[in-house]
């Protein structure tokens, strides 16, 4: 009990305290990432900059993940996030007084952003449009880098040296890089089985084809007499033979086939007029 009371008073509770110590962690690998700049800076020592890659790896890996469900393997986003990596460190400038992690955020997510666009694009885009896509991921990464925020697209604009209309239509037509395949495999977080697009799409509906056939019969039909409309529900919808008709309309079999002929002659003959119209 005298353990756990010197605790309380000295101490503080044991989140607090973990939050701390994961604060503190923090701080020293951003000086011990400050160290290594100004090691690499005065000595250009290639195993300096082996280590800076070995201790922002975690960076990588957090924003690669973002990109995860788009249709790519994890691996290959991965060593696409490391060349944006690599670059990030042979730019970074200690004297801009920037954390090298803020620095490097945009410069590895525009690399993965490239490498979609790169990869195709799925609606054939103007090539005036794919390149000014280039020119403007390029100045949204410099304008980043420099504001140390998002720009607005205003100000991408201004950069460009183009209107703000042309901005939108550059980023919209960007979409049709973005595709997914219906083969693919995905999960959720927190589940085990996986799903594909494909599961969800509904399968051909046999009778879709027929639903405008229908609904010109159905107006034909609306065209008939009061009698030739009985005759065709009693023979096509109930499903009654010609002497069942017969005998429910009190006439002779011959007549009901001769009156059944007639109809279908005249509904075939519409039929063929409405579809030529």
């Amino acid at each position: 009990m005298r353990r756990l009371r010197d605790t309380r008073r000295d101490g503080k509770p044991d989140e607090e305290l973990s939050v701390r110590e994961e604060e503190e962690k923090r701080r020293e690998r951003r000086e011990k990432v400050r160290e290594l700049f100004e090691q690499l800076r005065r000595t250009g020592d290639p195993r300096i900059r082996d280590q800076l890659i070995a201790l922002n790896i975690h960076l990588v890996e957090y924003l690669a993940r973002k990109f995860a469900n788009r249709g790519e393997p994890l691996e290959d986003l991965l060593q696409v996030g490391y060349i944006g990596l690599i670059k990030a460190i042979d730019r970074y400038d200690l004297d801009r007084g920037v954390e090298f992690s803020t620095y490097a955020t945009p410069t590895i997510v525009g690399e993965l952003k490239r490498y979609f666009r790169d990869k195709g694009w799925a609606i054939r885009i103007p090539r005036r449009l794919q390149m000014r896509d280039l020119e403007l991921n390029q100045a949204v990464d410099h304008l980043t880098q420099e504001l140390h925020r998002s720009p607005t697209l205003q100000e991408v604009a201004d950069h460009l040296e183009i209107s703000l209309e042309e901005v939108v239509e550059i980023m919209e037509s960007s979409y049709a890089a973005n595709y997914l395949s219906l083969d693919n495999m995905y999960t959720n977080e927190g589940e085990d089985r996986g799903f594909s697009l494909l599961d969800y799409l509904g399968g051909e509906d046999e009778d879709f084809s027929l639903a405008e056939d229908r609904d010109t019969l159905a107006k034909l039909i609306s065209r008939l007499s009061d009698r030739e409309q009985k005759v065709i529900y009693m023979r096509f919808f109930r499903g009654m033979t010609q002497m069942e008709i017969a005998r429910e309309l009190n006439i002779s079999q011959m007549h009901v086939s001769r009156l059944l002929r007639k109809i279908l002659d005249k509904l075939r003959g519409d039929l063929g007029v409405e579809q030529e119209a």
